[in-house]
């Protein structure tokens, strides 16, 4: 019997990799003789890095940059594939997570510290860059990665910006001579799970700027510099991406790439599975256990045990869904879960709940796998 596990983190309490081991520890207890396999897996989001190094085997490095405030940070960003395809995060270098509520300041965040991590994998010779978007604290539409690759942006007296989307009102001419020259050389591919424009009511600024610190003030002077910005990349292009699917995701930062490439956006999932030749290993499978750390209606809308459990059941595996806890509605899981549990114990308080987290996934694997195996005997 060949078992293939490939659930996405628990947020906050284990990463997918500790995920993958706490279920193959519970179903070892019954399953003693089984094949397992384990793939974690990630959305495009925070840990899709670690996701994607330990699914391809691929080297995690790190490197010192700037934080969204200009802090310095050690950010991880990896290589899979031989070195030919660098992994970056958004998150790393540029992300919420970096900055504590209280001192957050997504007017002047700048995504230059990714730009950095770039530059590094662009030196190291990739052919290919996957950016994960998902978990940033910036909203500067992707100048600051623009600006760490050699790319100026001027105001009217020729003096350069300073960093952060704030800035970019005042911009009124880009020169691209200093561009890293292997930049417009390699491949780019976004991972995003949002189709977000970059601006308008449903561009960065309106739906993700509050979530970063910005006030209603702070929304409209950000819509209103990643439009003029949009405009003055139009003009060096010929391409306006203001109204653009996807471009809305991790600040606009697509649109400081789009100024010497054409980024391909997809579903972080999507890229996950691909990379990971997920279908390749479904081959001999019997059983799929995927999950994450709440499962409800909306994961269908793109998250990874979707994904997972989309792909086994087009080969008509059984597909089993673990997650940490379950929402009051998971109307339209029971299409592509044959069966789905949460490990969390009733009444719980949050802290016990993620102290617990392995042991109850555990003692959870071995109570599935002892049922299943009644059945089979």
């Amino acid at each position: 019997m060949k078992i293939l596990i490939a659930p996405d983190s628990f947020k906050e309490s284990l990463s997918a990799k500790q995920v993958a081991n706490a279920i193959e520890q519970g179903f070892r207890m019954h399953f003693v003789d089984a094949e397992y396999q384990q793939i974690p897996i990630a959305d495009g989001g925070e840990g899709t890095l670690d996701a994607l190094i330990s699914s391809n085997q691929g080297e995690m490095k790190t490197s010192l940059v700037e934080g969204p405030l200009g802090e310095l940070t050690k950010a991880n960003w990896g290589v899979i594939n031989q070195g030919q395809v660098a992994i970056v995060e958004i998150a790393e270098a540029s992300g919420l997570a970096l900055i504590s509520p209280e001192k957050r300041q997504v007017l002047a965040a700048s995504s230059y510290g990714t730009g950095q991590i770039i530059k590094q994998a662009l030196d190291f010779g990739v052919k290919q860059i996957i950016l994960c978007l998902g978990g940033s604290a910036t909203n500067d539409a992707g100048a600051g990665i623009a600006q760490a690759l050699g790319i100026q942006l001027l105001d009217k007296n020729n003096i350069e910006l300073a960093k952060g989307g704030t800035a970019l009102s005042r911009l009124a001419k880009i020169n691209t001579d200093n561009l890293h020259p292997r930049a417009n050389q390699v491949e780019w591919l976004l991972a995003c799970d949002v189709d977000n424009p970059l601006c308008g009511p449903r561009g960065a600024s309106a739906v993700f700027g509050p979530q970063k610190g910005a006030s209603s003030e702070d929304v409209k002077i950000l819509d209103m510099a990643l439009g003029h910005f949009a405009k003055q990349v139009a003009g060096q292009t010929q391409k306006d991406h203001s109204t653009t699917k996807g471009y809305g995701a991790a600040g606009g930062a697509a649109l400081g790439l789009s100024l010497f490439t054409a980024p391909k956006l997809e579903a972080g999932i999507d890229i996950v599975l691909k990379t990971a030749n997920f279908k390749q290993h479904l081959k001999g499978t019997d059983l799929v256990i995927t999950g994450e750390g709440q499962m409800d209606y909306q994961t269908l809308h793109g998250k990874a045990p979707y994904g997972v459990a989309k792909a086994a059941k087009e080969k008509g595996i059984k597909v089993i869904g673990i997650s940490g806890s379950l929402g009051a509605d998971t109307s339209g899981l029971e299409e592509y879960f044959d069966a789905i549990f949460d490990s969390t114990r009733a009444s719980m308080p949050l802290e016990q709940v993620l102290v617990e987290a392995e042991k109850n996934l555990v003692n959870l694997a071995a109570n599935i796998a002892a049922t299943l195996k009644l059945s089979l005997d």
